[in-house]
């Protein structure tokens, strides 16, 4: 319930929202994960609601963003497909102006907002996001940046590249062991800051320090200077997106990780779930906690051969419709406004959206959105969870899920069914034995299916 004279003015409470890049689902501590300890994470966890059936809109970074900035299917307005390297400098490419973002709401109601770190919702100027309703920019544009300036000091650097300097194939690393090559992946690592550069505003900054201090640092600076007015923070760190770089300080938490691969991205998390903490320190330091509403999610499931990332118990990663692709660690709190613990209902990152702009005040009835409010499920033991059905389109993958039915599939191969309470790892395809589910969720599905446009661009 909420508690009278606890919140701005207006009954508006500030939001921050924590994206983080490419973390799988079993990585956490409070999600099971053994190996990396996420003390600042799970305390988040403990002091909220984790959600064990968060999911986003897609399994790539850009069109789950897409969704989650507008509370609405990206499919709605095709936006289905990742735009990665030159693609992110193309004119036509980028989140349409039509498209009313969570800033462009909030900027409504009075709010500061602002967002820090990665954008990747078009690299243009027509798609900037202060053209989208934020106030303030630090951050860059496209898919992903390395974290330190050539020539990387202070980091462990693991590429991706198609042969090593012998010649050959496998793994190499440099005498001193900062950089560490691999071919496993067969293809080299991306140009991440070619016509990237890290800005302030729209103009070009030299960053200095470590992109997740720095982002940590204007999160930080963002909550100070606009603590006596509501306030929008929206922190996408692009933490644990690759290129794998470890701070040193962090790299020397993980000596007993033999495998170097591994050792970075436990560096990364380590770094990112302390920098999480910094953040709500900050907040906490202002007594800013019951009058902020915090919300932390990863952008879709991991990409285990690129980073080590583990979705587990759940089947797939990062671009797949199986659960390890969408289904994500979630965390809802809300100081002496939600009562901690754990639920299992079916949440969307569209509903992160709506529950946000409903407790500032904004009319979500009236914008025809596609999340719901978790507020009153979330505040009410027993109450009926509100969202029952979810929905994937990604080209040739598609996917539902009804209640704890799960259908799936990928081109032209036919539908797969799974019953997700028994079988969260979607090991059993039960298609065959229970037709008439299959039948029904599909045609749950191509109904859906019916209202989205075609892509904008592929």
């Amino acid at each position: 319930m909420l508690v009278a004279g606890s919140l701005m003015a207006g009954g508006r409470p500030n939001i921050v929202l924590i994206v983080a890049d490419d973390l799988g689902y079993g990585e956490l501590g409070c999600y099971g994960g053994l190996e990396i300890p996420t003390p600042n994470l799970d305390s988040l966890a403990a002091s909220g609601v984790r959600l064990t059936n968060g999911y986003v809109t897609a399994p790539y970074c850009a069109a789950s963003r897409a969704g989650m900035m507008t509370g609405r299917y990206q499919t709605r307005f095709g936006f289905e497909f990742n735009p990665v390297g030159v693609k992110n400098n193309d004119p036509t490419i980028g989140l349409p102006p039509r498209e009313t973002t969570i800033a462009e709401y909030l900027r409504g109601q009075g709010y500061s907002t602002s967002l820090v770190g990665k954008w990747h919702l078009g690299g243009t100027a027509e798609f900037h996001p202060q053209r989208h309703g934020f106030d303030e920019f630090f951050g860059f544009l496209h898919e992903g940046h390395f974290y330190v300036p050539p020539p990387w000091h202070g980091v462990t650097t693991w590429l991706r590249r198609t042969t090593l300097p012998t010649g050959g194939k496998g793994r190499w690393s440099s005498p001193d062991g900062r950089t560490i090559w691999s071919t496993h992946l067969g293809h080299n690592e991306p140009p991440y800051d070619a016509d990237n550069p890290v800005m302030r505003s729209s103009q070009p900054v030299e960053e200095q320090e470590n992109l997740t201090d720095a982002f940590t640092r204007e999160a930080c600076d963002f909550i100070d200077r606009k603590q006596e007015q509501p306030f929008f923070l929206y922190l996408s760190y692009n933490s644990v997106h690759s290129p794998l770089q470890g701070d040193d300080e962090y790299m020397a938490r993980f000596p007993h990780i033999r495998d170097m691969q591994r050792r970075i991205f436990a560096a990364m998390l380590s770094h990112l779930d302390e920098s999480v903490g910094k953040v709500i320190d900050s907040l906490a330091q202002r007594n800013l906690q019951e009058t902020t509403l915090i919300l932390f999610l990863s952008d879709n499931g991991g990409p285990t051969a690129e980073l080590t990332s583990s979705n587990l118990p759940l089947r797939g990663g990062k671009g797949s419709l199986y659960e390890g692709g969408v289904r994500i660690p979630m965390i809802i709190s809300w100081k002496d406004q939600l009562q901690p613990g754990t639920s299992d209902a079916i949440a969307s990152s569209l509903d992160l959206t709506t529950t946000a702009l409903t407790a500032a005040g904004v009319d979500t009835d009236q914008h025809h959105l596609d999340g719901v409010d978790l507020l009153p499920t979330l505040r009410r033991a027993g109450t009926s969870h509100p969202r029952q059905t979810h929905y994937w389109r990604m080209g040739a993958k598609h996917a539902v899920r009804h209640k704890h039915w799960k259908l799936v599939r990928t081109g032209e191969r036919p539908w797969e069914l799974y019953d997700l309470s028994i079988d969260i790892g979607e090991t059993i395809d039960l298609a065959d034995d229970r037709v008439d589910i299959a039948n029904q969720l599909s045609m749950m599905w191509q109904n859906w299916n019916q209202l989205q446009a075609k892509p904008l661009w592929k």
